[in-house]
């Protein structure tokens, strides 16, 4: 019995994809290391310790890691619809008695611990989606489609609206859709789709601005202009603008940037940390990065294709989507050609909920990539 169990695991282990497992360990760690560099104590001694604790997540996120690669990803088939009415239970829950941050009730307190439902719900979000999709035929028709998009799309959109979280809204609906598209869908369906969405923009536009919140609507001024107010809402984006210029071609070396830790540069340590990275390691370290995330995405959208069924390829086409949708929309954002809209740098940002549910979407696709090969025996 120990026997069999040994070779079992060694087989296990044998199909394990390491580069996939260990690119966001290595991201993990440099953004560790820059989180650090951030919020050292420069003008203050006391500063939260945002390293410690974001390394304490990552032993969680890899202990995580490692259940989600030990059962077959197929067994979560039968729970799909349980897990999302939960995940929409907690977006409710957020709503009504969450904790406010930052100007949006986005956070869930339970005792010391702190997290956000909205990190975890993209997940669940991939899961249910490629769940329905998966069991309808191709090319998928209207009736299908718009049941779906409306218990699947709109009903997450507005919950997450009305934390607010309009930037992660608008990130899980154009999942939902390229998930779709990548499952088949019939010609008439895209060309009724994109009448509709020509229609309705312009009206759905104006109520969403109308119901933006105050900061939200500077952000977007910001955006568009961001010399309207160099001191005010322009502020964070010019900074990071010269943070990023300021490393050059090989940076100025780690811990001796200044716009970070001497509190130039706002949310340093969470949505603006490639800034402060850039900054520190210049263009040819910044390359680099993003030459590890190319990997991963690559590596990702490689396990879709090889995946042994179609809900195995539409879970991994869904993550990969998110990965590289978070990182343009983040990277874009710190260089001034994005609106700030909160989206974090996948593994590399402060924020716990985010890590762990990154490392849970990594665990799915190994398990997706080493479930391939029981084809074969």
């Amino acid at each position: 019995m120990y026997g069999n169990l040994f070779v079992n695991t060694i087989k296990r282990l044998k199909r394990i994809d390491w580069i996939l497992l260990s690119i966001p360990i290595i991201i993990t760690i440099l953004g560790i290391m820059t989180i650090y560099s951030a919020t050292r104590p420069v003008i203050d001694t006391f500063q939260p310790k945002f390293y410690l604790r974001q390394t304490v997540w990552l032993v969680l996120s890899l202990i995580m890691l490692l259940v989600v690669i030990s059962f077959d990803y197929n067994r979560i088939l039968r729970f799909t619809y349980h897990i999302y009415a939960f995940g929409i239970l907690l977006l409710l829950l957020t709503i009504v008695s969450g904790h406010t941050g930052m100007g949006a009730q986005r956070w869930i307190s339970l005792g010391p611990i702190s997290f956000q439902p909205s990190e975890i719900f993209r997940i669940i979000l991939i899961l249910v989606t490629a769940r329905f999709l998966a069991t309808k035929g191709s090319p998928l028709r209207f009736s299908n489609l718009s049941m779906f998009f409306l218990l699947y799309g709109l009903v997450p959109f507005f919950l997450l609206y009305l934390q607010p979280d309009l930037g992660t809204a608008l990130v899980l609906l154009v999942i939902v859709t390229l998930q779709t598209i990548v499952r088949g869908v019939h010609r008439k369906v895209i060309i009724g789709g994109i009448i509709i969405t020509l229609i309705v923009l312009p009206f759905l536009g104006n109520v969403l601005w109308h119901g933006l919140k105050g900061y939200q609507k500077n952000r977007l001024m910001a955006f568009i202009d961001p010399g309207v107010d160099p001191r005010g809402i322009g502020y964070q984006i010019e900074q990071s603008k010269i943070t990023i210029g300021s490393g050059k071609i090989f940076g100025k070396g780690y811990l001796k940037g200044t716009q970070g830790p001497f509190r130039f540069l706002p949310e340093k340590h969470t949505d603006f940390i490639f800034s402060v990275f850039a900054e520190e390691w210049g263009f040819f370290g910044s390359i680099i990065l993003l030459l590890l995330y190319m990997i991963l995405i690559i590596r990702g959208l490689e396990t879709a294709y090889y995946a042994k069924d179609l809900f195995g390829t539409l879970i991994a086409t869904g993550i990969s989507i998110m990965f590289l949708l978070y990182l343009t929309i983040n990277i874009g954002m710190t260089m001034g050609l994005m609106p700030v809209v909160g989206i974090p740098l996948p593994f590399f940002s402060y924020g716990g909920t985010a890590l762990l549910s990154n490392f849970i979407s990594v665990g799915l696709l190994i398990n997706i990539r080493m479930r391939r090969f029981e084809l074969f025996y």
